[in-house]
């Protein structure tokens, strides 16, 4: 019997790049909140940039092979 190993993700969003996703990603989900028209629910897309800075880790960066990190 094989035992799992568990996947390692690699970090492949850099710390400019990180802090520039948490800023937007703050900046659309504040506006679910300040925003009356009725499109106001697409802030939600906030979360993406958000979950990605704070991870650290971007799926479609790991897909292309892109990475903002210093090696």
């Amino acid at each position: 019997m094989n035992a799992l190993k568990p996947s390692v993700i690699t970090p492949n969003v850099g710390a400019i790049d990180s802090a520039i996703r948490i800023a937007v990603g703050v900046a659309l989900i504040l506006g679910v909140f300040t925003v009356t028209a009725p499109w106001r629910w697409v802030g939600l897309i906030g979360l993406v940039p958000l979950l990605t800075g704070t991870i650290g880790w971007c799926p479609l960066y790991g897909m292309l092979g892109v990475t903002t990190t210093r090696h």
